[in-house]
């Protein structure tokens, strides 16, 4: 008979290692595969931009990324197609070849006929012009099923909007630049001089909204000599405006009552209010700006979610102003693009970061998931809307982008 209380031996090698601490198994990001990148000349609205510069294309090349330039794109910023080549960008002759990339990048809204050379899930990052939407373009976009980021609604980890702020200091320089020389008899102004001589009073300049391009048009107006009110309904930041500006300043509140004096008085008036999610606030009725001395400039900084004018238009670099109630109105959505040089290097800069940190996280589709600012500025996700101010104005149904993300494949 066998004994049954005999122990089996059991080899310590199967034993020995179930008290010792075990290796935790990290979660591997998937990997993106070879991102291609492509960039198309911009052939509207006289822009001259490009959304990366050579130096950004060859720190791209360099990681892996395939990035495919259509020749002349950076030539109206003075970046040869050689430079792009040596950098390891393709140039391509082939339009539509840039168009099949994974990634697009466009310093202009996409036109009806580069929107019929989308593909689905493809990755579309542009400017998105509130003023010149049409609800025939968000239908577009949509049955395209593509992936549509609007660059100047893009959050960064604090909170604030990246682009806008380097566009808006670049604007809120070229503005008052530009407002000087519209005050001129050759501009088509009263023939003032922003500034002012000795014996002569210095020029009025009204400033509306005291964000990056109200401070940058208010620095550049003091530091040409003039006599400046700004008005922003933030106390806090008129307080953050004073305290960089480094001295005293006429600031208020949007009371009705003081803007009107204000602006009945003024010879610039600078129009500077960014909305978060869709179309900027009309400050200045129509009403308002016919009471405004003839020859007065209006710049507004805003047109390109809509203005904070009544009265302002879309114009363009070639024709930049017109005359309404007497008044000169400068309207141009793309500024920037008088300075394209400048201006590339800084969306680059901004542009090249997402890129590489959406190679790390294993595509741009997963940095969106880990990235609530990257979301912010998606308007259309594989043919869903989810942008709720687009939603209402063309009576498209939205949905939240979260919930789209959440229930992803």
């Amino acid at each position: 008979m066998t004994d049954i209380t005999k122990k089996i031996p059991i080899p310590k090698s199967l034993t020995e290692g179930q008290l010792q601490p075990q290796a935790e198994m990290l979660a591997v990001k998937p990997s993106a595969g070879r991102m291609t990148i492509g960039i198309p000349k911009a052939e509207v609205m006289q822009e001259s931009r490009v959304a990366l510069v050579p130096s950004a294309v060859l720190a791209l090349t360099g990681m892996g990324f395939n990035v495919m330039v259509e020749t002349g794109a950076g030539d109206k910023a003075n970046y040869t197609d050689h430079r792009y080549s040596e950098s390891g960008a393709e140039i391509c002759f082939e339009r539509s070849k840039v168009f099949q990339s994974n990634v697009l990048l466009m310093v202009a809204p996409p036109t009806m006929e580069e929107i019929a050379m989308f593909h689905p899930n493809q990755f579309i990052i542009s400017p998105l012009h509130i003023p010149a939407l049409t609800e025939d373009f968000v239908r577009r976009i949509l049955e395209k099923r593509v992936i549509s980021m609007a660059m100047e609604y893009i959050k960064d980890e604090n909170g604030t909007f990246p682009l806008v702020r380097v566009m808006s200091e670049l604007a809120g320089i070229s503005v008052m630049l530009s407002a000087a020389e519209l005050m001129t008899s050759t501009g088509g102004g009263k023939g003032v001089l922003l500034g002012g001589i000795a014996g002569v009073p210095s020029a009025k300049v009204v400033v509306l909204g005291a964000g990056i391009v109200g401070e940058s048009a208010t620095r550049v107006a003091l530091g040409l000599g003039a006599d400046v009110r700004v008005f922003d309904n933030d106390v806090y930041k008129l307080m953050r405006l004073q305290r960089h500006v480094g001295q005293k300043l006429n600031t208020s509140t949007l009371n009705p009552t003081q803007l009107e004096k204000e602006l009945i008085n003024a010879d610039v008036v600078i129009g500077a209010v960014h909305s978060k999610t869709g179309r900027s606030p009309v400050i200045v009725p129509e009403s308002l700006v016919e009471k405004m001395k003839p020859g007065t400039v209006i710049v507004d900084v805003s047109i390109d979610q809509g203005g904070c004018f009544e009265t302002s238009e879309i114009t363009s670099l070639d024709r930049p102003t017109f005359v309404k109630h007497g008044v000169v109105h400068y309207c141009v959505p793309n500024i920037a693009s008088k300075v394209s040089r400048t201006a590339s290097i800084a969306i680059s800069n901004i542009l090249t970061p997402m890129l590489i940190n959406a190679d790390k996280s294993g595509g741009l589709d997963e940095l969106l998931f880990e990235n609530y600012g990257l979301r912010n500025g998606v308007y259309a996700y594989k043919g869903r809307l989810t942008n709720a101010y687009m939603g209402r104005r063309f009576g498209i149904k939205h949905t939240d982008l979260g919930l789209l993300m959440a229930s992803r494949s």
